[in-house]
Formats: C-alpha cells, structure tokens, sequence
C-alpha cells in the first residue's frame, strides 16, 4: 500500500500470509472491480498508474482492460511483495506492465498517465486529500481518477443473524476505536475527492454476498483478523482461546448454512472522476 516510507498505518502486517490473503481477495473482487474500472472509462491503448499494486492483482486486471497497446506501471512501499508481483506478471505474458517501489508522492515516474486507480489503499494513507491531489499531478488534463475501497463501517453480517458473526463484529468496532480507524472513511470521499479537485464523483456501492456450503466468502472473516490477531490480544479486546481463528471459517459457514441464510463481507464503495 501507499503510506510514508514506513508504512505505519498498513495494519495487515507484511508476510506469506498477507500476500495469499490479497491474492483470495482479488477473486471475491475482482469482477467487482472490472466493473467500476469500465464503467470509469478506463479502456484500451490507455496508459494508467495502479497505486499500492501489493501482489499485482490490479495491474494484472488492468492490463487486460487496456490491451497489449497500453501500459500499466504499478507503485508501492512494499519492495518485496513486488517481487512477487512480476513474478505473476512474468507468468502470465505480460510485457507492459511494471513495478516501481516507493511512495506515489515521491516516486520518480517518467510521464503523465490517463488514470490513476488503486483497490483498497484509501483507508491506509492518512491524509487521503493530499494523496488525491498527488494522484492528479501524475495525469493529463481530463484523467481519470478511480478508487474501490472497503466500506469498513458496514463491516461483516449474516442473515439471519449469526451470534458468531456478531461477536466479531463488536470486537471489531472496539479495534478500530482503539487504535483510531475511522469506519465512515469510505462514505467520506466523495468529499475528499471535491476537497481535492476532482469535481462531481460518480460512486458505486456493491456487496459481495453468498450462502451455502461451498461460497468462498466465509474465509474473509478469518482472513483479516489472522492479520490482526496480536492487535486484538495486545488491546485486551478478545484473548487466543476466545477467537480460535483456524476454526472461524468453518464455524461461521456452519451457523449461515443452518439458518439457511447469507453472509456479507466487506461492501466495496467505488469512485471517480475526471480532473
């Protein structure tokens, strides 16, 4: 992700397991994703600059928006979470793609792009208006600027309700008080974006939902507070016995499967417009 070169506000932590964990989330989001950078204009022959690239899961769907005639060059602090970015772009053939480590507002880029995108990288940067207005310097008159980002107030739920679910609901609202994370940040950016320039946003709200035994969403619970694990302990929100997070998956499928009922992830907010 895009932070300061310490990357202080990234919580997920840096590891083999984050890396997996962004790769099973560009499967759930992927086509939620297409979707916004489409309807965005973002199209072939275009040259566009993917901001906190992490494991590539972006740049490598935007290639495929933009073609072999356009270019895609990705950023982010994470130099070694790059490397396995071209690895990926290595495999899969694509020549047009690349990588630079830093921080988009230091970065040395060799030109102007028409769009800067970025998928869940908002929430991580502190001052968002100031990282927007960066994002403008690096487009032409009239580039696009396209962001998804996670929704964190509406956070996770079944339906029917599921006790399981609820309890890290609670514990995860008491995190974000805790160490100062705003979950109305998403619904804020139509203002940020106004603040930094970009006049009349268009935004798009989907959710990714499922039920059954086999939907893939069940692991995204466990998934992000794997990451957040020693957060919750150090903060005396919940202890190691309490969360038992190699068995959340399971547990949380099986209370949805028996209700008959449907499990909601993270609803992911998209927005844009021209500068």
């Amino acid at each position: 992700m895009v932070t300061t070169q310490q990357d202080p506000l990234y919580l997920m932590g840096r590891s083999d397991h984050e890396t997996a964990r962004l790769q099973r989330q560009a499967q759930l989001y992927g086509p939620l994703t297409r979707r916004l950078f489409t309807e965005a204009g973002v199209g072939a022959g275009m040259r566009v600059l993917d901001v906190g690239s992490g494991a590539g899961d972006v740049a490598l769907l935007v290639a495929e928006l933009v073609g072999p005639i356009g270019q895609v060059v990705g950023v982010d602090t994470n130099v070694h979470i790059l490397d396995v970015a071209r690895r990926r772009v290595r495999a899969a053939g694509w020549t047009n793609i690349t990588f630079s480590a830093g921080d988009l507002r230091t970065a040395s880029l060799d030109s102007v792009f028409d769009a800067v995108v970025g998928r869940f990288v908002l929430g991580f940067v502190g001052n968002r208006v100031e990282m927007l207005e960066s994002c403008i310097d690096r487009l032409r008159p009239g580039g696009l600027v396209v962001f998804q980002e996670h929704d964190v107030g509406a956070f996770y739920r079944a339906v029917p309700e599921s006790p399981l679910v609820e309890q890290w609901r609670r514990w995860g609202f008491q995190l974000f008080e805790a160490i100062g994370i705003d979950p109305g940040f998403a619904m804020a950016l139509y203002s940020d974006f106004c603040a930094a320039g970009l006049h009349a946003p268009q935004v798009r709200y989907e959710v990714p939902i499922g039920g059954g035994p086999d939907w893939i969403g069940y692991e995204f619970l466990p998934d992000h507070f794997r990451s957040l694990h020693d957060l919750l302990i150090q903060h005396g929100i919940a202890t190691d016995e309490e969360m038992q997070i190699d068995t959340l998956a399971a547990r949380v499928r099986d209370e949805v499967v028996n209700n008959n009922g449907v499990f909601c992830t993270f609803p992911a907010l998209g927005i844009w417009a021209r500068c």
